[in-house]
């Protein structure tokens, strides 16, 4: 009799002779003719993505990549520099990083899409009392707000753009992120861009992955960028400039006589 609670897996099996990925012999079906994003798209949600798809999903994941020498890439090369025998311990401190402020803003921002999307009073209402309320808390607000790109981030509008140019999206993301930046400027007063992350979601979102899984779209595409900041280590070592510049910017301001007092004037 079978068991339908038991454990079990459907992404892979293996036999003396083949290989499986879900349904698919990786021998057969996958090497030479699909891309490393298919299969990935394919594994994680369990079904194929059309070429539309893929176009969304690998913009996505490129557009957050890389943003030069940000927390996560600079955790990534001191401990790359302090552990140059374990590359993946870089490029794991560097991942560590990825949390509500830099990068797995994804997952924050498709969570308040959403829940302006099901919202019984309407979106319009439902982005309204979602800026008052963030504004009353002052917190910021999920996907919005870019310190380096100003009046827009380049990014976030060529991603909706791509976003809007899929055949088959329902569009509600791309609706809801457009409704609650009004909303925003609004009630700020000024122009507050979405950003990259805040695109992202969106476009995550309108291809049902659910939020919950969005911070592993971020993770997979941030972990080929914190690779390549290892190679440019190796290249061009940079942390311990990194560290020296540290050294002496961060004052010593304890009842001891260490040089960084010294250096201070303390």
């Amino acid at each position: 009799m079978k068991n339908d609670s038991a454990p079990y897996t459907e992404l892979c099996t293996h036999s003396l002779t083949s290989i499986h990925y879900r349904n698919d012999n990786l021998v057969d079906d996958i090497l030479g003719q699909k891309t490393f994003t298919g299969v990935m798209f394919s594994q994680i949600m369990g079904r194929e993505a059309s070429a539309d798809d893929l176009k969304v999903v690998d913009a996505a994941l490129i557009a957050i990549m890389e943003h030069g020498l940000t927390p996560s890439a600079i955790a990534t090369r001191l401990v790359y520099m302090s552990s140059p025998e374990n590359i993946q311990s870089g490029v794991a401190a560097g991942l560590l990083a990825v949390g509500s402020q830099f990068v797995g803003t994804v997952e924050n921002c498709a969570i308040l899409l959403q829940q302006i999307i099901d919202a019984p009073e309407g979106v319009e209402a439902a982005a309204r009392e979602v800026v008052q309320r963030y504004r009353r808390e002052r917190k910021p607000i999920p996907g919005f707000g870019q310190h380096m790109h100003k009046p827009d981030d380049p990014r976030a509008a060529k991603l909706l753009e791509i976003g809007r140019a899929h055949p088959t999206f329902e569009g509600k993301y791309l609706r809801a992120i457009q409704v609650l930046s009004g909303e925003i400027d609004r009630e700020f007063g000024k122009h507050i861009t979405i950003n990259a992350t805040g695109a992202v979601g969106t476009l995550l979102g309108e291809l049902a992955i659910p939020p919950a899984l969005m911070r592993g779209f971020a993770v997979i595409s941030r972990a080929a960028g914190l690779v390549a900041h290892i190679a440019e280590e190796q290249r061009v070592p940079t942390a311990r400039h990194v560290w020296d510049l540290i050294d002496h910017a961060v004052p010593y301001r304890g009842e001891g006589e260490g040089h960084n007092k010294e250096k201070s004037g303390n």
